[in-house]
């Protein structure tokens, strides 16, 4: 008996001792809030949500003040997530890809690779990504996902995203102010100097501060399990929004405010060998540079993994990197493109606290119609008021054409209001930042300067290995747009040698760039008649169109009308309607609705109802006043 007991005891202690052995990998948990900036954050905003289970982790942790996302919108930021390559070079870089992209052959994106090493990976529920999944990305991908059924001692990565924040969860109906009370008074949240300051943009603001109440809660619950299953101190907890948002003019655009997202990371005690010096501490601020790109070599980093060659980033946490040499970094770029039916190319750098932004279509505001934006009530009245002449210059700012380039003093100017493209004390860091991002697009080389309709055509799905072939055709294209830099007497002769010699998308940048000088260009309108007479291009016609409504000489509706008619790829019409969605805002006439387009709202069940669902909304938009 004695025997049986002494025996029971030996067997139970060694069950102990094997469950308190540290594993040799660690866990890695995702906790991601939708449509999150860090502005809305207590724990970087005096004035934001306060957030107690975030800030614990915060206490117990790396707090980084300058996390980005690379792309203001989701698809395109999560696709750059799980692959740790720009969107620009993928083919991954519209919301939402009309098609989806191959990944460069061979690569896997680092859930797979996490997965073919062992780990468990499950997703609660969010993917959204651009490219084709080969195979099965995880073992475990649904609303009822979770690491628990993963094996015994066996290290998992989990991703639970948190829907709360996100930006369809303002899309609330004006009587739902005085019949849904907020948990924050509205008379009393702060708003951003950009917005009007009104009862609606109010009480905005504090349902937003009370989602981020929820989310927290939320993220608590999740926490609480982890500890439970005593996996705490052998977890990476990784806190961050998936890119910036969730009032007017934030998600979907280059400022901070839709790309400055918040990130904090628990390392727990198990593996705390795994990151540098400086980075063991509790609590820390890391004020080095963190984007999207870096993710995916950091995880595989923590897990002993090597990095894919085709990554962009690089690691932010393994055992050689030092807080004092992550602090050395201070470089990030995004980008803007298309997203749904809504389409601008935008650029931008950020190096220390000065940001830069490269707006190619400079005669657009960043104010162009967009179907999901224009749901949300505030968004409405600002662009009403705005109308109405009732905003400041700053309030407005939003609504009139971007300019070529801006550049902001983040530190002093957070909310990027006083553009210094022209004070002289800023014009070595403009020309400094300028040459940068030209290196910086050329040198990717960036895919978004082949109209996507074409480049979806030549590359059949696999963009990463076409874009590689295309680098001096998109450096001549970037050389053209890069003219709206210089005077227009430097480079008219230039413009109209493509206009008239050049490929159809040399032709193309070259009315956009002419169309960028505005009435200096205006005595070349006859070669641009000539232009839209001789050629067979829809898009060189409809920049033509464009062109010379701008210069007062003709109204596009009769000319673009039938340019878009005549079309028979879906992708160019999308195109052709966005620059329609343009010149309707800027001289108010209405584009009707062709007899053979079915004024229907698209049902989701249908194969084409993402396209069929941007026409839809854009003949909506330019058809009524």
């Amino acid at each position: 008996m004695k025997l049986k007991l002494l025996l029971a005891t030996v067997l139970s202690l060694s069950a102990t001792i094997a469950q308190s052995k540290t594993p040799d990998k660690p866990n890695i948990l995702w906790l991601i809030s939708e449509d999150n900036s860090k502005h809305y954050l207590k724990l970087y905003n005096e004035n934001g949500a306060k957030m107690p289970n975030i800030e614990r982790l915060a206490s117990q942790g790396l707090t980084f003040n300058n996390a980005f996302s690379n792309a203001p919108v989701c698809s395109t930021a999560r696709t750059t997530l799980a692959t740790g390559i720009y969107g620009v070079k993928l083919g991954t870089y519209q919301h939402r890809g009309y098609e989806t992209v191959s990944l460069p052959q061979g690569f896997k994106s680092f859930n797979e690779q996490l997965k073919s090493a062992g780990y468990y990976t499950s997703n609660n529920s969010k993917t959204d990504y651009n490219f084709i999944e080969n195979g099965e990305l995880w073992d475990e991908s649904s609303k009822k996902a979770t690491w628990r059924n993963k094996k015994a001692n066996q290290p998992f990565f989990h991703v639970q995203t948190f829907m709360v924040t996100h930006e369809g969860k303002l899309h609330f109906k004006a009587g739902a102010m005085e019949k849904v009370k907020t948990k924050h008074d509205p008379s009393k949240v702060t708003l951003a100097p950009i917005y009007p300051d009104t009862p609606t943009f109010r009480y905005t603001m504090a349902k937003t501060l009370d989602n981020h109440k929820t989310v927290d809660n939320q993220i608590g619950n999740v926490l609480k399990k982890l500890e439970e299953d005593g996996e705490l101190e052998n977890t990476f907890i990784f806190y961050f929004g998936d890119h910036g948002g969730v009032l007017p003019g934030s998600k979907g655009y280059l400022f901070e405010r839709g790309l400055n997202v918040p990130l904090v990371v628990r390392v727990p005690e198990n593996f705390k060998h795994l990151v540098g010096e400086g980075l063991r501490e509790k609590p820390t601020r890391v004020d080095g540079f963190v984007s999207f790109v870096d993710f995916a070599p950091t995880m595989l980093t923590l897990a002993g993994l090597a990095p894919e060659k085709e990554m962009d980033g690089q690691a932010f946490l393994q055992s050689d990197l030092t807080l004092s040499d992550l602090n050395k970094r201070n470089f990030t770029f995004s980008h803007a493109d298309r997203f749904d039916e809504k389409s601008d190319l935008v650029r931008s750098i950020r190096v220390g606290n000065y940001k830069y932004i490269r707006h190619y279509q400079p005669y657009y505001s960043d104010s162009l119609y967009a179907y999901y934006r224009y749901r949300q009530l505030a968004f409405k009245e600002w662009q009403q008021m705005h109308k109405d002449g009732e905003l400041s210059a700053v309030q407005g700012a939003f609504f009139e054409p971007s300019g070529v380039e801006s550049l902001y003093d983040i530190a002093n100017d957070p909310y990027e209001t006083n553009n210094l493209v022209n004070d002289d004390k800023h014009q070595q860091k403009l020309l400094e930042l300028r040459t940068r991002l030209q290196h910086t697009v050329s040198n990717m080389p960036d895919l978004g300067f082949i109209p996507e309709s074409m480049w979806l055509d030549e590359s059949k799905g696999k963009a990463y290995e076409y874009r590689t072939n295309q680098k001096t055709r998109i450096a001549t294209l970037i050389e053209i747009a890069d003219m709206q830099l210089r005077s227009f007497a430097q480079v008219e002769q230039k413009l109209l040698n493509y206009l008239t010699t050049g490929t159809t998308d040399q032709q193309q940048w070259a009315l956009i760039t002419l169309s960028s000088f505005a009435k200096q260009a205006k005595h070349l309108t006859a070669n641009v008649e000539k232009a839209l007479k001789n050629s067979t291009n829809s898009l060189v016609k409809a920049r033509a169109i464009e062109f010379l409504t701008l210069q007062k000489v003709m109204s596009p509706v009769a000319s673009l009308s039938n340019v878009i008619a005549t079309e028979t790829d879906p992708l160019v019409k999308v195109e052709l309607l966005n620059i329609a969605a343009f010149l309707h805002e800027i001289t108010g006439e209405l584009f009707p609705v062709p007899k053979q387009f079915k004024m229907e709202k698209p049902s989701r069940n249908s194969a084409t109802f993402k396209i069929d669902t941007w026409m839809y909304e854009r003949w909506l938009y330019i058809s009524k006043s």
